[in-house]
């Protein structure tokens, strides 16, 4: 696991709590992608598992912390949805809570970790709930979600939550700008299209900045002449996240109307913010932001849909309107 700096401060805290014998057996990290919650995880993981710990740290030497870095220590459990589905049934949790209330096969800590408790059925959510409300010895559990509203409010209330916020932005640049090697300008780009978040920016920079900079490029001749020339360069694997990057472009503009040029995401492409905000008034980009932020939602959340259909009627509903709001 990639450790980062940010994650630092959050790490002292918890396992500091636990040093103190404070520390929850459950807790919810709400953090972006990008962030770094599964390294996070990892960490305290290892120092709840080591039988020698130094301060703070895990002694990496130990048999527990052998078995830790060979990925095999058997009191260790991920919980996850299994290949190909997108949910995690009760039956996978109850697997691993019955062999939680037998004795540590290393006699020490169990740790359970769900890298997306969002996948969690209703059932398993229940199932869970009744081990977290009166959970075995020295277990510990730790779930992540990026959105912990779309938990139960009961499973919510037996944990502690952990919000991993984005750490300051000028130093995100800073570390941004080492690791990935490009202009402030694209950098400072990348990490305000990610949220803040600067593991997701370097992603961004690395394997599909020029797959937004098509984008960008694409975007005038389509606004003047034909919308659907929009369609290769959007109808991809990757459409949810160009959608957004479009959305971004299009709030941008209308940042741009009202004077708060200063706070646009797309650092890098004033100019084409600048035009797209002269040609359009503020009414078009209101509804365009509408309609493209709900055609994001169906391609992330719409089961096998047709993914060049849905681009090809959003595109040709986008220019229908565009073109009566300026003939109107």
């Amino acid at each position: 696991m990639i450790w980062y700096p940010w994650l630092n401060q959050p790490y002292r805290q918890i396992v500091g709590q636990h040093q103190a014998g404070r520390g929850h057996h459950a807790l919810l990290l709400q953090a972006l992608p990008g962030m770094g919650d599964a390294s996070l995880v990892w960490g305290i993981s290892r120092w709840l598992m080591c039988q020698r710990r130094d301060g703070l740290k895990s002694c990496g030497e130990c048999h527990a912390c052998r078995l830790m870095q060979a990925h095999t220590h058997p009191d260790w459990y991920e919980l996850t949805a299994e290949k190909g589905k997108s949910s995690l049934g009760i039956d996978a949790v109850r697997g691993v809570t019955e062999k939680l209330f037998h004795h540590a096969q290393q006699g020490g800590a169990k740790v359970v970790w769900l890298p997306d408790a969002a996948q969690l059925t209703e059932a398993a959510a229940n199932a869970l709930l009744k081990t977290l409300e009166e959970p075995p010895v020295n277990t510990w559990f730790l779930l992540c979600c990026q959105q912990p509203s779309q938990l139960l409010a009961t499973l919510r209330s037996r944990c502690q939550s952990v919000h991993l916020a984005a750490p300051d932005e000028t130093q995100s640049l800073s570390w941004l700008q080492k690791q990935a090697g490009a202009s402030q300008q694209d950098c400072l780009t990348a990490l305000r299209l990610s949220g803040g978040a600067p593991a997701a920016a370097q992603t961004l920079l690395e394997k599909s900045w020029a797959a937004r900079q098509a984008l960008c490029e694409a975007l005038p001749g389509a606004l003047q002449k034909d919308m659907l020339s929009l369609l290769p360069v959007l109808n991809h694997d990757d459409a949810a996240a160009r959608t957004g990057w479009l959305c971004a472009l299009l709030v941008d503009a209308l940042k741009w109307q009202q004077g708060g040029g200063r706070f646009i995401a797309n650092a890098d492409s004033q100019t084409l913010v600048a035009e797209v905000a002269r040609q359009l008034p503020a009414s078009a980009l209101d509804e365009s932001i509408r309609q493209w932020f709900l055609c994001r939602d169906r391609l992330l959340n719409v089961v096998a849909v047709n993914r060049e259909l849905l681009l090809t009627d959003q595109l040709l509903a986008w220019e229908q309107m565009l073109h009566a709001s300026v003939v109107g």
